[in-house]
């Protein structure tokens, strides 16, 4: 895709954001969350996960919980990677967060650390439910960031093995520079952060993202895999997602398949080489070299 078609999406996002975060807010929008949170659950169990009858097998002894990006929710981010790890012995559940009134399914919008305490609230379901010690998450662009505030300021440490972020936003983004107009129009960068903080927040020097990183970008007892594209048209610059310290694990997919053309999208939907990048960061002792065959296993 040419530059220029990056950039246009960029601002087709700002503007079909901002045209859906101005709608008046209705009284019964809370019912109506609630409602489509519980069908969204309701799909997902009949596909094979966010089944808290699983019990974790003693080959996979921790449940997986995904965390979808922007713009995504529990079910549509994960049609494809949640079945993968179902079909390979895992207890895999997803969440909804960052909801905003008037916005069905497309979640991830609200503060990133509200959005962090519902991830809290929601592990902990979690290993209640499978009598687990320890889960391990697997987020998709800011759900790969999104979590790293949980582990760091909510105790999540003590609950989480391992995190893997796939396109995550670590260090926020640029989209392509086009954050950096933003002050030569008045008013937009306040209307972003009032309508959709979830959105500011991932600017690149934001003071949610300043805090985030500040003091180191980990925290000790957990282990973090960052897989990348070169050609992410999101998270801009994409080396902008590694992450430093002990315990972690930096990749670029195209460094597995020089064939890998996935962007932002599609490393996190439907990219099997990267969703075999993930099983081997799951489960370490048993990794097996990710390689363009993957996309066939």
């Amino acid at each position: 895709m040419l530059p220029w078609k990056h950039a246009l999406r960029a601002v087709s996002v700002l503007l079909l954001t901002a045209a859906a975060t101005l709608a008046p807010t209705a009284s019964a929008q809370a019912d109506t969350s609630t409602s489509l949170t519980a069908d969204t659950s309701a799909a997902a169990a009949g596909r094979g996960w966010n089944d808290f009858s699983c019990k974790p097998s003693a080959a996979h002894p921790r449940p997986v919980v995904l965390v979808h990006g922007t713009f995504g929710n529990s079910v549509d981010n994960w049609l494809v990677l949640a079945p993968y790890l179902v079909n390979r012995g895992y207890c895999v559940f997803s969440l909804d967060y960052g909801q905003l009134p008037n916005v069905p399914f497309f979640h991830g919008l609200g503060p990133i650390d509200k959005s962090a305490e519902q991830l809290d609230a929601y592990v902990d379901r979690v290993l209640a439910a499978t009598g687990a010690a320890e889960a391990d998450l697997v987020g998709h662009s800011q759900g790969g960031m999104m979590p790293r505030y949980y582990l760091k300021f909510l105790g999540g440490a003590e609950k989480v093995r391992a995190l893997v972020g796939i396109a995550p936003d670590n260090h926020g983004t640029t989209l392509l520079g086009l954050t950096r107009l933003l002050p030569y129009f008045p008013g937009v960068a306040d209307l972003i952060d009032e309508k959709t903080p979830g959105l500011a927040d991932q600017v690149a020097g934001s003071p949610f993202l300043t805090k985030l990183n500040e003091g180191g970008d980990t925290v000790p007892g957990v282990t973090y895999t960052v897989i990348a594209t070169k050609y992410d048209e999101v998270v801009t610059p994409y080396r902008s997602g590694f992450l430093d310290g002990p315990n972690v694990t930096n990749v670029v997919i195209q460094d597995k398949c020089a064939l890998d053309l996935s962007e932002h999208v599609a490393i996190g939907t439907v990219d099997r080489v990267t969703f075999h990048e993930v099983e081997n960061a799951l489960d370490p002792a048993h990794a097996t070299p990710t390689t363009c065959l993957s996309v066939i296993g």
